[in-house]
């Protein structure tokens, strides 16, 4: 959610963490700010609002210094101000600190510092830590062989409780840059004659490739040419250094208005990566490398439970209806913010999924841990190579759909549901699902890059659509079986970028309350696919028709609608089951889009939300 940038180096430290910054707004943010080492003190500037405030800042206030650290912050404690916006110095001048995460026993530290006579500037619980930092600074002895603003810190996280990524200067030591984390994602950027660090790798490959991901509870001390790991107990750790394989060019918004249209028309490309190299080659089943659980295991396990937040869970919900009907495993799906904090009884052969683009969504990745602790076999799916949830889990699949910047996740929503897929079909191979299903089920996602295309070539008559119903501010999407989960996504979406109140349902549902919203001023997305349940289907879209409500159909080629049933009609190429619900999210992607384009909404940084939610 918030963003961190820390660079010591040769550089202007300004002009290096300000394209970092930049880098870093997708994640979410309401105010930055950013300090530089300078002679005996430091140099700070915050603005609240976008990064670009910051940047109009320093065009008329360069900051000279090459240490700095600077930061996004999304608030968590106290209003949208420049006292609240991160760095915090120390009320002596000593330390300044920008913290991603929640500190939750600070208001005894706070009460504890107060009466040791340091003030507060701020409501937030990130000064706390600065000037705990600096309390243990002025207690430590000088002239000893320890370091004493890397004890300083040390003994400050050991009273903790809650979450943190930080990154901390002492003016003091202007050649050293210190950083640690515990729940919140810190990575460091391994240069030449420079290092930084950074809450995400997007903030740092401008700079670098060569990276070390942080774990729980380390502690890293950098200088321009050096750096070393240990613990907040100080033992030491041997750092692993890793190179990061994204195409730069993939995290640019190139000739695209926008980072979720071209994350929408890049599927095609990314569906086609996250299959490259895993079917088998009779064509029959899908093939994965890191698992790290045989065929036999497999073959043992009794129920598969999936845990992930928000769009993720939506693509959980498909892998439930494709697992149970092309494998026959039982499949539960639980929000991870619960199964955290509620003794679930799962069965002893029960196999743990959890989905996350990020890696590092707090609650999935604790959610995680509490299966890991349970003795659970784990599997983590994500976009995020070197993520913690990636690291923690027994094994897992990458996604491999290239970075995703824009808030609400489209691409990395379907290379999930692609994954998953082929999973189902994988699973289902070890079990009951014969040679000739399989083959069948290997063709059509194949096909899928193909049919994606088709369907983004409706792109203007879907934008007109849009731009019919952009002025309502209620909506129901409502779809059945696999394409009730699909349903869900398409009314967070809408809700997500354009603000308008939406809900999603299954559509046998309607009558029992939702159908009471029906008029003329709250319009209803209809998922309809050709097959046994499609008559069914049909029935609900009359019953809204017959109380003035407006339809939007988006329908497979082989469903047979009435003539002027529907007010608008998208149709999707005719696929195979399994694929029905990546080919049906992508009109209603690019309705959210448009939708949000008519109603001037800022698409890729929509209020209140992040890209990466790693606090509770």
């Amino acid at each position: 959610m918030c963003g961190i940038v820390g660079y010591i180096g040769r550089d202007r430290a300004g002009s290096v963490m300000l394209e970092g910054l930049k880098r870093l707004e997708y994640r979410g943010y309401d105010s930055s700010g950013m300090v530089v080492s300078a002679g005996n003190g430091f140099e700070q500037i915050k603005r609240t609002g976008r990064v670009v405030n910051l940047e109009e800042a320093l065009a008329e206030r360069q900051l000279g210094g090459q240490l700095g650290i600077s930061h996004t912050r999304w608030a968590t404690h106290g209003d949208v101000t420049e006292a609240n916006a991160h760095p915090h110095t120390s009320s002596d001048g000593k330390i300044s600190l920008v913290h991603n995460g929640v500190i939750e026993n600070y208001s005894g530290m706070k009460t504890f510092l107060q009466e040791k006579g340091y003030t507060f500037q701020s409501e937030t619980d990130s000064e706390a830590l600065c000037n705990l930092i600096a309390y243990h600074y002025q207690k430590e002895p000088r002239g000893s062989v320890k370091n004493a603003f890397l004890e300083a810190v040390r003994k400050s996280l050991r009273h903790v409780e809650g979450t943190y990524g930080i990154a901390v200067i002492c003016s003091d030591y202007p050649d050293e840059l210190i950083g640690a984390r515990k729940g919140s994602p810190l990575i460091i950027g391994i240069g030449k004659g420079e290092n930084l660090l950074a809450s995400d790798v997007n903030a740092i490959t401008h700079c670098t490739q060569n990276v070390v991901y942080l774990n729980d509870n380390e502690v890293v001390h950098l200088k321009n040419d050096d750096f070393s790991i240990t613990t907040v107990s100080s033992k030491n750790v041997e750092a692993v250094i890793h190179k990061v394989d994204w195409d730069t060019s993939e995290s640019e918004l190139g000739s695209y208005s926008h980072f979720m249209e071209k994350e929408i028309f890049e599927q095609p490309n990314s569906l086609m990566n996250g299959m490259r190299g895993r079917f088998s080659d009779d064509g029959s089943t899908a093939v994965f490398g890191g698992l790290n659980l045989t065929p036999q295991e497999l073959r043992q396990i009794d129920r598969i439970l999936f845990l992930a937040c928000g769009t993720a869970w939506h693509s959980c919900l498909v892998a439930e209806y494709l697992i149970e009907r092309f494998a026959r495993i039982p499949v539960e799906v639980e929000y991870a913010s619960e199964f955290r904090y509620r003794n679930s009884p799962l069965d002893k052969n029960t196999l743990v999924i959890a989905i996350s683009q990020s890696g590092e969504t707090i609650d999935t990745l604790g959610a995680l841990r509490e299966a890991k602790r349970k003795g659970y076999r784990t599997l983590a799916i994500n976009n995020s190579v070197g993520s913690t949830i990636a690291r923690e889990s027994d094994g897992g699949i990458y996604q491999h759909a290239g970075p995703e910047i824009g808030v609400a996740s489209t691409k990395a929503f379907t290379s999930q549901i692609m994954i998953c897929a082929m999973l189902a079909l994988y699973l289902g191979r070890l079990r009951d699902l014969s040679y000739g299903d399989g083959v069948d089920i290997v063709k059509a996602l194949k096909q899928v890059p193909e049919q994606v295309h088709a369907i983004l070539k409706q792109n203007e008559k879907i934008e007109a659509i849009a731009k019919k119903y952009a002025r309502y501010e209620d909506c129901l999407f409502l779809g059945r079986q696999l394409m009730f989960p699909i349903a869900l996504e398409g009314a967070l979406k809408l809700k997500e970028i354009s603000y308008i109140h939406a809900e999603g349902y299954p559509a046998a549902e309607m009558k029992h309350g939702p159908i009471a919203l029906i008029c003329e001023e709250c319009p209803s997305v209809f998922l309809a696919t050709s097959g046994e349940i499609f008559q069914k289907s049909l029935a609900n879209v009359q019953e809204v028709k017959a109380r003035k409500g407006k339809v939007i159909c988006i329908a497979t080629a082989g469903c047979d609608l009435p003539e002027g049933l529907v007010d608008d009609i998208v149709i999707v190429p005719e696929c195979h089951e399994i694929v029905q619900p990546i080919l049906m999210s992508i009109p209603i992607q690019l309705f959210s889009y448009h939708v949000a384009l008519a109603r001037g909404c800022d698409v890729d940084k929509p209020r209140n939300l992040a890209k990466s939610v790693t606090v509770e």
